[in-house]
């Protein structure tokens, strides 16, 4: 038998804590690359169907090898695997699934196989630092991570983090600011993902959660949870609102973040190149919270749509200009803020938007049901505005109108019902000469009327619906019929098939 006595081998140990410390990876890894990168180079020797395995002893550095045989019911791999049969011959205790261990002797490494376990060593450390890197970095997505410019590729901004790269999209940059090679750059850590060619790590400086964790920086009282960002909105490098909350009623949320003098979110406004910044008070109220939101304009009525979450806002004349802001900017994010579609109108525009609406209601009310004026009117006083509320209400609701009794709310509601019954039979008429696909009558959410109303657009199949812009889909089935938040969420669903093929593939 061939002599397996094998030596104390500090060097490598030496050589283990070097690549540790130079990496910043665990001592472990290393010598584990080592284990495999001689196991490997044993393959080459003794022959490649065979299970060779070597060992570091972590104390002394010795090397042991040795060929492993796991004993299986039918041999498929020659010379890892052995039956259960021949295992008997050697060793009548052996069971499945046991494994024989063959000592071998230590190698005296080739300059082939020594530079081949070398490749293998820097392969399965740099694999091990990959890992460090994600692991270090995943848990500190949503926060805020100091770096130096190390180089600008293309307009993206490449930043050094001290145990990574990590990269600063030209689009996620504050409009007009420029980094220089060298420069310090604060930055959100907006994404890490685990890729073949390592982790990517991608920072923001235009994300609203940039300025959320600013915040905490500079308030004391947001750092310490006292005081709550509830939500933020930027046009970035331009101006931006950011809603606050606190429990304490004794701390006035606002002021603490302003700060004496507006110190405290001018440190922040200097950070942003100058971004102008609204903070507001937040409320669970979402009329109360919408009015903060769009201060210093005065608000003299406000109407909430909360199934649509359309909500219209009435300002005096003269304010009308200062409400929306520049390029709509004002009411733009104060809609995000939100969440609500703002139309912000004076009084005069709400008047006549109200008369028209109240017309309308009349006509259609006047048509379907084959009644007049009178009747129309009475039922827009108590707040019906479509057919459907008539048909499907209670009847003694309908019946306690002033005016009204039970036979002429049963018949209101028997000629409601007949028109949407008519109604739906010209829309499924309709609907079957567009053609739509199956694909697309079979999405959840879609009404009758909606489908026909994308079909006059050529809408006709899932993919084309995919394609749509949130405000596309609006424009064609109505804002009173979807919001934007739904429209949305059908959108990204009808894409779903798009990314699963992109997943197979």
């Amino acid at each position: 038998m061939e002599n397996t006595t094998t030596q104390p081998r500090p060097e490598l140990l030496q050589m283990a804590d070097v690549l540790a410390r130079e990496k910043g990876i665990d001592r472990d890894d290393v010598l584990q690359a080592m284990e495999y990168a001689i196991a490997r180079a044993g393959r080459s020797k003794y022959g490649p169907q065979y299970d060779v395995r070597a060992t570091i002893d972590r104390k002394t550095g010795e090397i042991k090898m040795a060929r492993y045989t796991t004993v299986v019911e039918t041999v498929e791999e020659e010379g890892a695997q052995i039956s259960l049969q021949d295992a008997h011959k050697i060793n009548p205790d052996l069971k499945l699934g046991d494994e024989i261990v063959d000592p071998l002797p230590p190698m005296d490494f080739g300059r082939i196989a020594a530079q081949t376990a070398k490749q293998v060593i820097v392969q399965k450390v740099r694999d091990a630092e990959r890992v460090r890197q994600y692991n270090d970095f995943k848990d500190k997505v949503g926060e805020i991570v100091h770096g130096t410019v190390k180089r600008i590729e293309m307009g993206n901004v490449i930043v050094d983090l001290g145990r990574a790269e990590a990269m600063l999209r030209r689009d996620e940059l504050i409009p007009g600011e420029s980094f220089h090679v060298g420069d310090r750059v604060r930055s959100y850590l907006m994404d890490v993902r685990q890729e073949p060619r390592g982790p990517q790590i991608f920072l923001s400086r235009s994300h609203p959660g940039f300025m959320a964790k600013l915040f905490a920086g500079e308030v004391p009282e947001v750092y310490d949870g006292i005081i709550e960002i509830k939500a933020v909105a930027r046009d970035p490098g331009s101006r931006a609102k950011v809603a606050v909350y606190s429990k304490d009623s004794s701390i006035d949320p606002r002021g603490a973040c302003i700060g004496m003098r507006g110190v405290r979110v001018q440190a922040i406004v200097t950070e942003l190149q100058g971004e102008k910044i609204d903070v507001v008070h937040w409320s669970a109220d979402p009329a109360t919270f919408i009015v903060n939101a769009l201060a210093p304009s005065e608000v003299l009525k406000i109407v909430l749509d909360e199934e649509s979450k359309n909500v219209e806002v009435v300002v005096p004349d003269d304010q009308l200009s200062q409400a929306i802001g520049r390029r709509g900017q004002n009411v733009r994010l104060t809609s995000i803020l939100t969440g609500w579609h703002i139309d912000v109108l004076t009084e005069a525009q709400e008047s006549e938007h109200r008369q028209q609406e109240a017309k309308g209601r009349v006509e259609l009310f006047t048509s379907a049901l084959d009644v007049d004026d009178m009747i129309a009117h009475l039922l827009i006083q108590e707040g019906f505005t479509k057919i459907e509320e008539i048909a499907y209400v209670p009847l003694e609701e309908l019946a306690s109108i002033e005016g009204f009794d039970e036979s002429l709310a049963t018949e209101l509601q028997n000629r409601a019902k007949a028109y949407l019954e008519e109604k739906n039979t010209h829309l499924e008429k309709e609907l079957a000469e567009l053609k739509l696909a199956d694909d697309l009558k079979s999405l959840d959410g879609l009404t009758l009327e909606m489908l026909v109303k994308l079909g006059r657009k050529d809408v006709k199949t899932l993919d084309d619906f995919a394609d749509l812009a949130t405000d596309e889909l609006i424009d064609i089935v109505g804002s009173d019929a979807m919001n934007e938040e739904t429209a949305s969420a059908l959108i990204m669903k009808a894409r779903e098939h798009w990314f699963e093929e992109g997943t197979q593939s």
